[in-house]
């Protein structure tokens, strides 16, 4: 699975339409967007793409890093990406794409901000992806973790109040750390983790661990479900809109067609 760059930019909302500002080239496009970023300019990123483009960029306030991180990979260079009517801003030294892509009309070149909400979704579903993957992998290692303090494998993710019966305990200042952070306790129940939920599948024979996850909402955060083994061995399936049911549904680790094992 490819690698996408965590780049903060976000998009939640379909936009109403509306005039954005035309250039002759897709250069001069791209200049005019890192000049309103860095000095801030709300009324030309109005210009450049709608009033909306809050919804879509990271503010300074809300998330400087993002910012600055945009800011000086475009100094470290930056370049345009033409295929037909279509052209891409890439930037930095890894060429990171813009995930808002400018397209060529009668009237001149202009950011597109339609294909930019399917585009930050498809990488806001490969984020989250990636990280469902990198937290099971954690989950792996917790439970040798924990088998090495307890002798046994941990049948759940968070303890019971009081108790260190899963992979996750609150700590105290000086306490050993619990092998899972608190980063898999959500603050609201159920809420999920990078859009994905966790269960671990039942062991009957007690000799090794196996963990599922699914998408939170099926399409929006997730496209695929995992398991994963005692040897980190990771597979995935796209179960579809029942991805929740089917995921709930499996008894025993059992990673059979169409499961199919991921290369790591």
């Amino acid at each position: 699975m490819k690698k996408l760059m965590i780049s903060g930019w976000l998009a939640l909302f379909a936009l109403p339409a509306f005039a954005q500002q035309n250039f002759t080239t897709p250069e001069k496009a791209a200049t005019a967007l890192a000049d309103a970023v860095s000095t801030q300019n709300d009324t030309a990123l109005n210009d450049l793409l709608g009033e909306n483009w809050r919804q879509y960029l990271p503010q300074q306030e809300a998330d400087p890093e993002a910012v600055a991180r945009f800011l000086r990979d475009w100094k470290v260079g930056h370049k345009i990406i033409e295929q037909g009517d279509t052209a891409h801003l890439n930037v930095g030294r890894e060429e990171w794409q813009l995930p808002i892509p400018m397209l060529k009309t009668a009237e001149g070149w202009h950011f597109d901000m339609a294909q930019a909400e399917d585009e930050i979704q498809t990488r806001e579903i490969g984020r989250n992806e990636l990280s469902a993957i990198q937290a099971m992998h954690a989950y792996v290692d917790a439970q040798n973790d924990y088998h090495q303090r307890f002798q046994v494998y941990a049948q759940k993710l968070l303890s019971t109040e009081g108790e260190k019966d899963g992979l996750y305990w609150p700590t105290q200042p000086g306490d050993d750390p619990s092998p899972l952070g608190p980063a898999y306790s959500p603050v609201e129940p159920d809420a999920g983790y990078h859009g994905y939920r966790f269960r671990i599948i039942p062991d009957t024979d007690k000799q090794g661990f196996a963990l599922i996850a699914w998408p939170v909402t099926y399409g929006e955060t997730g496209i695929m479900s995992f398991m994963i083994d005692e040897n980190d061995k990771v597979w995935q399936m796209d179960g579809g809109p029942l991805s929740a049911q089917k995921a709930k549904a499996i008894k025993a680790f059992a990673p059979e067609k169409p499961w199919q094992e991921i290369e790591q």
